[in-house]
């Protein structure tokens, strides 16, 4: 009796698991061990130990030469823009999750994609948990997505959902979003753990059976993670990010996963008034025409994905009237500004910045985080110090060293390529660029002294001030 009860005991322990990783103890702690995540360890009850034993397969096993591979062919969503990061298009039973910032334009992007996707032989439902239906008729015909084969629903019960699924019998559901749908059978609010992993299991399996590609929203955390357990990550088949700051016209659709495709593709989006648009060419938008070069700027030539885009780097510096000079940046990381500083200054020998507030920016909300564009940042500020503007038609690509070295990157002849298409004649590589556009002028540069060289020299504005002061 003893020796049952204490079984029994050890059986009824209640433990512990961390809901981002799912690691498991028998004692309350503050961090997880496993994922170092802070307060995710809640109380649960101890899992039964089961065995499963052999039961009837649903289809024998197939030489993977003799499975039908055309049940997996994609479907055009009709926004060729989400086509190229998802791969030519959605696949029947597909599961696709899309991550974004409150009013980045998840919904309008997807309310697009649901209406130029339903035909008469493909419906699209459309469920909304976060707005109701006269809401979203709204932004419909504000955007222009009002299509008869496109069924709408506001619903925020999970056993709904799915007998919606049952009447329209649609090729695509779009939920908006899957923490807003809860399942009564579970306890816990929506956005919980267990319901997440609940609804998200429910429609993968819906989707599955039916054949029917899913596109769910998903919430993201203040540090920009996909909220809600790892686990829906890992469940669905595609995983989507949706990038873009909302003071700026851009946005972009970036493929985190893809079973189905490759992830270093990415969709390039116009968002206004009247809806959201997908741009085959945007570099327009990182670009300012002038008929005059203008001192302290510099274009350069990034990869998203394997899109190269023609980007603007603008670096003003101004005398400091505070002991600490000012450091500022927008659309570009600080470190790297700071480091192309220090270089210029130990290397270029450029002593003008140190006591000067520097500010430093790009165009058009463009991010420019890959080392390419070192090279670009290091020709803006020494324009900007000097006040010499750089030659017209211009563009840099290169990853500055430490040492002032000149580094080789990826992708050279498409940067090229895309420079030359938009009518620059001249560009700053490092060494070894491989095959050049014809009718376009590349030099080679191996250091930052012969990268300055480009500066014009005896061509410097002198200020107002200084010019004030010589006349007197």
């Amino acid at each position: 009796m003893a020796a049952r009860t204490s079984r029994s005991s050890a059986k009824d322990r209640p433990s512990y698991r961390c809901s981002e990783c799912g690691w498991a103890t028998v004692k309350w702690l503050g961090r997880c061990p496993e994922c170092q995540a802070w307060g995710t360890v809640e109380e649960m009850g101890a899992p039964a130990v089961r065995t499963t034993a052999a039961g009837r397969v649903s289809a024998a096993a197939l030489p993977i030469a003799q499975v039908d591979g055309r049940t997996a062919t994609a479907r055009s969503t009709g926004v060729d823009e989400l086509d190229r990061v998802l791969g030519g298009g959605l696949v029947p039973g597909a599961v696709v999750l899309l991550a974004g910032e409150p009013g980045v334009g998840k919904s309008t992007l997807l309310l697009d994609v649901a209406a130029k996707a339903a035909t008469g032989d493909h419906r699209t439902l459309y469920v909304t948990g976060e707005e109701s239906a006269s809401q979203v008729r709204l932004r419909a015909d504000r955007i222009n997505a009002l299509n008869d084969h496109l069924y709408l629903a506001a619903e925020t019960d999970l056993s709904a959902v799915l007998g919606h699924l049952d009447a329209v019998k649609p090729s695509l559901l779009v939920l908006d979003s899957v923490q807003t749908i809860a399942s009564p059978e579970i306890d816990g609010a929506p956005g919980g753990m267990a319901q997440v992993r609940e609804v998200a299991g429910a429609l993968i399996r819906a989707s599955k059976e039916r054949g029917m590609a899913t596109l769910l929203v998903g919430h993201v955390t203040k540090d920009g993670a996909i909220a809600g357990p790892r686990l829906l990550e890992h469940l669905v088949d595609v995983v989507l990010s949706f990038e873009g700051d909302r003071h700026a016209r851009l946005r972009l659709v970036r493929g985190v996963k893809n079973r189905y495709g490759a992830t270093d593709e990415v969709g390039c989006f116009e968002l206004h008034d009247e809806g959201i648009t997908g741009l085959a060419d945007p570099s327009g938008l990182f670009l300012t025409r002038r008929a005059e070069a203008v001192p302290g700027t510099c274009l350069t030539v990034t990869l998203e994905g394997k899109r190269p885009l023609v980007a603007e780097v603008q670096a003003l510096t101004v005398d400091s009237q505070i002991p600490s000079p000012r450091r500022t940046t927008s659309g570009l990381e600080t470190s790297r500004v700071s480091m192309m500083l220090a270089v210029l200054e130990q290397r270029g020998r450029i002593t003008a910045l140190g006591k000067r507030d520097i500010y430093s920016a790009t165009v058009g909300g463009v991010k420019l985080t890959e080392p390419a564009a070192d090279l670009a940042i290091a020709l803006a500020l020494a324009s900007a110090a000097s006040d010499v503007p750089l030659p017209k038609n211009l563009v840099a690509i290169g990853e500055v060293g430490l040492a002032g070295e000149v580094r080789r990157v990826t992708g050279v002849q498409r940067r090229l390529a895309e420079a030359h298409r938009l009518g620059f004649t001249h560009a700053l590589v490092p060494a070894d660029p491989g095959k050049v556009p014809p009718g376009m002028k590349v030099t080679e540069v191996a250091d930052m002294g012969d990268a300055l060289r480009v500066l014009p020299r005896g061509r410097s504005r002198t200020p107002a001030r200084e010019r004030a002061a010589a006349a007197e």
